[in-house]
């Protein structure tokens, strides 16, 4: 049924629950996963009262990501059995959603395999979800797990 993945990776226990569905799906089809893991090109900028301004340097913001998200391809790919072709992709995007989007035309993947938090209420008002913006405007399927 579908032969490439993309599965968007965070990092947090909703990974690993989601990895474990996505690898029996592929193993069933034969299909390769592609990790993305989306970082926000914009540097972390503070200020308050105490401290006029502190600002990264874009140069060691783009390392600090770039180890990050080495560190949970590394992470995510040892929970990936060898028979399972595993390629990784780091995005710079300001928007989850529209990162993990442009990952998937990029490497074209024929499903966007993801969690969902299940946010509800205020919270997911506030804390909008990222799946649900995936959703709405992928031109790949999406498949939510429910992890």
């Amino acid at each position: 049924m579908f032969k490439h993945i993309l599965a968007p990776i965070s990092g947090d226990d909703l990974t690993k629950l989601e990895l474990k569905k996505i690898i029996r799906l592929a193993k069933l089809d034969g299909a390769m996963i592609t990790l993305v893991y989306v970082s926000d090109p914009l540097g972390p900028y503070m200020y308050s009262d105490m401290v006029n301004e502190v600002m990264i340097s874009e140069k060691a913001h783009q390392k600090a990501c770039n180890d990050y998200a080495k560190h949970l391809f590394a992470k995510s790919k040892a929970l990936i059995p060898e028979d399972i072709e595993v390629r990784s992709i780091h995005i710079f995007h300001p928007n989850i959603a529209d990162g993990v989007i442009d990952a998937a035309e990029q490497v074209n993947a024929d499903v966007i395999m993801m969690a969902s938090h299940k946010r509800k209420g205020i919270k997911g008002f506030f804390l909008r979800s990222e799946a649900h913006e995936v959703i709405l405007h992928s031109k790949v399927p999406v498949l939510i797990l429910n992890a």
